[in-house]
């Protein structure tokens, strides 16, 4: 499980029957753990509805060739929560 400031909303995606892709250390050893949804997150829904704390940040990437990516970074605790691109999401859902 990912640390407690992103907790609820892994917890909530699970419970939310969201296909787990992913989970452990992304692509790098400044990463913990980090989790991959089959969806896409809508990052300022999902923000307004969470009270994450101020080390939580957006994290937007479109790689050209190590994948891509959207969602949230525990910038204390080297954690994510990760959905699919907007742009490149293959008709995943997009969670709220």
């Amino acid at each position: 499980m990912v640390c407690e400031h992103l907790s609820a909303l892994e917890r909530e995606l699970i419970a939310a029957g969201v296909e787990e892709t992913s989970r452990g250390q992304a692509w790098s050893e400044n990463c913990r753990e980090w989790v991959y949804f089959k969806c896409v997150l809508d990052l300022v829904a999902l923000r307004s509805r969470f009270a994450f704390g101020p080390f939580v940040e957006e994290h937007v990437h479109r790689g050209t060739h190590d994948g891509t990516e959207a969602g949230f970074v525990c910038t204390a605790c080297k954690d994510a929560v990760m959905g699919r691109h907007p742009d490149l999401a293959g008709g995943a859902p997009v969670y709220r």
